[in-house]
């Protein structure tokens, strides 16, 4: 319900900044990459990353403050077969989630940045709130499988994860006129996020035997994917619980302006 309560505020604030007086708005896509930052990746490996794209929206307040929109798309995954230490080696689990990202930050102009004058260029920094869907899955005997729903760290039925989170993102970029009405904007963000099951491992190994009375055998092959007698005791750690998951997206975009152009000082006739 907080998460829902969350996506309302950031659509009412997008309202309201489309109807506040601005310079004028630029729409545009993007296109780059996502990479995922947790349980199965703590070494902030960046071998491999996920393609993502989007559409981006931005209100011009001034020369120096913008607000943008942005909604994302991207698939990632991690591999203990990529782990650098031998207990995530033996631990053995993978996931692969979709992502629908819904971003709103605040972005601050280093240097005035008018479309239609010579203030064709700036770097800027961004901060705000994202709101996201995800669903990590597992692969079992060629079936990809929805972990949520199989309860891996024995969650009781109902109890599970919401598929729905938020956080707070932070980034910054350069943005670059190519024409009066055309810009290319390169960004890098951050998302910290509220929820660690993202990769659906945070805490401790189940009861395997309520585990399978509750969820069925393949909840139990999916909590334990090491193949090692013993090593998936109840209460040993399965993840680490006290970080959070993030992730990132490296973004190219290309903006259509919509608003009155700035002569050059130099074509002003007075």
């Amino acid at each position: 319900m907080q998460i829902k309560k969350l996506f309302f505020v950031l659509l009412l604030i997008v309202t309201v900044q489309l109807n506040v007086k601005s310079q004028g708005y630029e729409l545009g896509g993007w296109l780059g990459i996502s990479n995922y930052f947790g349980d199965l990746n703590p070494t902030f490996n960046l071998r491999k990353p996920g393609l993502a794209g989007g559409v981006n929206l931005r209100v011009l307040f001034n020369d120096r403050i913008s607000y943008k929109s942005t909604i994302s798309l991207t698939r990632f995954g991690a591999n203990d077969k990529y782990a650098t230490n031998s207990f995530d080696k033996k631990r053995n689990l993978s996931f692969k989630t979709f992502i629908v990202d819904f971003n709103n930050q605040i972005e601050f102009n280093f240097l005035p940045y008018v479309h239609g004058s010579s203030d064709y260029f700036t770097p800027y920094l961004a901060g705000g709130l994202n709101v996201f869907y995800y669903d990590p899955k597992a692969e079992y005997e060629g079936k990809y499988y929805s972990l949520r729903e199989l309860g891996t760290e024995g969650q009781a039925l109902g109890e599970e994860y919401f598929q729905y989170s938020a956080g707070l993102s932070v980034g910054g970029g350069l943005k670059w006129d190519i024409s009066t009405t055309l810009s290319m904007n390169i960004e890098m963000s951050y998302r910290f996020i509220f929820t660690d099951y993202l990769d659906d491992v945070s805490k401790s190994y189940p009861n395997v035997r309520e585990l399978r009375s509750l969820r069925g055998d393949i909840a139990v092959k999916l909590s334990d994917r090491s193949g090692i007698p013993g090593f998936a005791i109840q209460g040993k750690q399965r993840g680490n619980s006290r970080d959070n998951d993030r992730f990132s997206f490296i973004q190219l975009s290309m903006m259509y302006y919509f608003g009155s152009l700035t002569c050059p000082p130099i074509n002003r006739f007075d």
